[in-house]
């Protein structure tokens, strides 16, 4: 399994986005996803204390760490949002209550990438920052991290970082970013190009489409996220499907599938560090893995974004 940087974190290209863990999959379910990444050599596992209110961060503290894997792997986790019983933001007693409850879930003495999980508009960034950095001096994280960001934010956050000599400033920023969903184009990829950071895209297959399960004509699948819940299938316009039929033909042309393409098409940017993509089963897993060997060359990029654009451009003509 390849790897790439994040400030001084060597991370597999293809992560284990562990958002769906005490939910979605249950304990058995979430175990085979954990087993069948340490197979296949995936090191890099996210999280977030909120996940099924703190359960995600409980199975993985169990099966990982308390397993004897902790020296092989890199644990994100997030703090911020909302965490029943627990509270919410970025003020620094808060930081420090969430590390201590976080650390006692995972069942650890350190988190690897500890990343502020949306911006707080209530706390100035310094004094986050400041609480952050106190946790990696201490030696309890080794590296900070932000998500949900804008490229501004990026930018204040950094300038606040260097006020203080030898702080510890965010080296990544996990954002929504997919074939589908291009948002950090507008921005902030430039800017952790500029920064040095490294850019992590969650959801990189747009909560499904991107995996070829669902077609333009054809039934929603049944037992899935779109098919149960409204907000998943309000993902299923007709500019997103067009978009699916012809990103699958241009895969296949090619003897790839659309989930290949996917990731490989993420790993391109040379700002992504891994594709953490949830999965429900070690086959999903397996997948995921193999989809990040395809490498797309730039002109296979230019090619992608014309005929993107050009389906685009069918569609507003109708």
């Amino acid at each position: 399994m390849e790897k790439r940087k994040i400030g001084s974190l060597e991370v597999s290209v293809v992560g284990v986005g562990c958002n769906n863990f005490g939910m979605r999959s249950d304990e058995a379910h979430s175990e085979e996803v954990m087993k069948a990444a340490l197979d296949l050599g995936i090191n890099f596992f996210d999280t977030a204390d909120m996940y099924a209110n703190g359960r995600s961060e409980e199975l993985l503290g169990r099966f990982l760490v308390g397993g004897g894997h902790r020296s092989e792997l890199i644990i994100a986790t997030k703090f911020g949002n909302d965490m029943p019983g627990q509270g919410r933001g970025a003020r620094p007693q808060y930081v420090n209550q969430a590390f201590d409850a976080s650390l006692k879930r995972l069942r650890t003495d350190y988190i690897d990438l500890y990343q502020l999980h949306l911006p707080d508009p209530d706390v100035p960034i310094e004094e986050t920052l400041g609480a952050l950095d106190a946790l990696v001096k201490a030696g309890k994280v080794r590296e900070i991290g932000c998500s949900n960001f804008s490229a501004e934010q990026i930018r204040e956050s950094q300038v606040a970082a260097g006020r203080r000599s030898g702080s510890a400033r965010f080296v990544s920023v996990q954002n929504e970013y997919s074939l589908l969903h291009r948002e950090p184009e507008e921005g902030v990829l430039d800017e952790c190009e500029r920064q040095g950071m490294a850019f992590l895209p969650f959801f990189p297959l747009t909560s499904g489409l991107l995996t070829g399960k669902y077609r333009k004509g054809q039934p929603i699948p049944e037992d899935t996220r779109v098919a149960k819940y409204e907000r998943y299938r309000k993902l299923l316009t007709d500019e997103n499907l067009d978009k699916v039929e012809v990103l699958i033909e241009y895969a296949e042309s090619r003897g790839h599938t659309i989930l290949e393409l996917a990731f490989s098409w993420l790993l391109a940017h040379r700002v992504v560090a891994s594709v953490i993509a949830g999965a429900s089963s070690g086959q999903q897993v397996r997948a995921n893995a193999a989809a990040a060997g395809w490498k797309l060359t730039p002109a296979d990029l230019q090619e992608i974004e014309a005929l993107l654009r050009a389906d685009a451009g069918k569609a507003a003509k109708t």
